[in-house]
């Protein structure tokens, strides 16, 4: 298969979605990829099968030679930096080559060192050859895909990741695939998963300051995703990425969804479930407005609100939002919580004012982007 940056159009199987676990209690399910030891026994990229044409499985859209977008420029080269962190820089163009379209293989990229392991496969650093274009490579395996019923899940990450343009939103680049594997194109975000962060600071908890900044920037993602109707709907740590400078990155669009209408399937991680979906009723963006929320709560905390020693007692919690605070977080930020954990969807605080809250306002180290106001 091969891709396109406005690449929707490509069909794979629709088949019923069943997501593995994953998060820290007890998940419904995930599509994440975690964070791997730097040595592991990878599963080996053919190159010489991998470059034949598209099977039967996926027909292959068109995709440009290069993505353009305000996330992927240039970023000068700190000095000390590590190899990884190194300067990423554009590829030109010329406009013949824009005319001409781009069909992907394996071979024309350096694989580099793995970034994470998945239960579907993979995800590397790999460079572009001709332009030096540094990137992240998700590789999924087709015969995974197919066992685990998850094609169509796989073909909505594309379509929607594809479209979407934020500078805290995980660009998608492009998409191909071989007789074995489909290739993700992703934007590289050096500083890894948020949850890893999260872990190596003392008490596993941030300081109001740095957590006020990551909830800002989310809602502004959120606030731009839902302006053109897509929930995201798993939103968690693991699933949040730094950029090079620190800047939160949305990502795994496994279980977005076009929002046109309302939805009753239950997906995402239970610790972030909102009430109306664990009661399995239909539910619609507000469901992300309480994952920010949640999200709040375990950046100050160290924990999600609603963690349990099984899977019923969270889920009673969850049904009657019943949690506590912690005597060491501040007033204002007991407030944003509490306003965005409601049981009642329409009374959840709007991410509007979420970006105006006292807290986030006086908090935050960054500004929210010109769409957002």
């Amino acid at each position: 298969m091969t891709g396109k940056e406005n690449g929707s159009g490509t069909v794979l199987l629709e088949i019923q979605t069943q997501k593995p676990k994953e998060h820290r209690s007890k998940p419904v399910s995930t599509y994440s990829t975690t964070p791997i030891k730097k040595q592991y026994n990878a599963r080996p990229i053919n190159k010489a099968s991998s470059a034949r044409k598209s099977s039967e499985l996926m027909p292959p859209p068109k995709v440009s030679a290069v993505p353009k977008s305000r996330n992927a420029t240039p970023v000068k080269k700190p000095a000390g930096t590590s190899q990884e962190k190194k300067e990423i820089v554009k590829p030109q163009e010329t406009k013949s080559e824009d005319k001409k379209k781009k069909r992907w293989v394996i071979t024309d990229f350096n694989i580099g060192r793995p970034l994470g392991k998945g239960n579907y496969g993979n995800v590397y650093l790999v460079r572009e050859k001709r332009s030096k274009f540094i990137v992240a490579m998700k590789v999924l395996f087709k015969d995974q895909i197919v066992k685990a019923n998850i094609a169509h899940q796989v073909r909505r990450e594309v379509e929607i990741q594809t479209h979407l343009r934020h500078p805290n939103i995980l660009r998608m680049y492009g998409y191909f695939h071989d007789d074995t594997r489909v290739y993700l194109i992703l934007e590289y975000a050096p500083n890894g998963q948020l949850f890893k962060e999260l872990d190596n600071q003392p008490n596993r908890r941030f300081d109001e300051a740095k957590a006020a900044t990551y909830v800002s920037q989310l809602a502004d993602a959120l606030k731009y995703c839902h302006a053109r109707k897509v929930i995201h709907r798993d939103i968690k740590p693991e699933n949040l990425l730094l950029g090079l400078n620190g800047e939160l990155k949305m990502a795994d669009f496994g279980w977005s969804v076009h929002a046109s209408s309302r939805r009753d399937t239950l997906c995402g991680t239970l610790d972030y479930l909102s009430p109306e979906m664990v009661k399995g009723q239909a539910y619609d963006h507000s469901v992300d407005l309480w994952g920010l929320g949640v999200l709040a709560y375990e950046l100050l905390v160290g924990q999600p609100p609603f963690l349990a020693d099984t899977f019923y007692e969270s889920y009673c919690k969850i049904k009657k939002a019943r949690y506590k605070f912690p005597n060491h977080l501040s007033s204002g930020a007991k407030d944003l919580i509490s306003k965005l954990l409601v049981v009642e969807p329409e009374h959840r605080l709007p991410l509007d004012d979420v970006l105006n809250h006292p807290w986030i306002v006086q908090n935050r180290t960054t500004e929210p982007t010109e769409d957002s106001f």
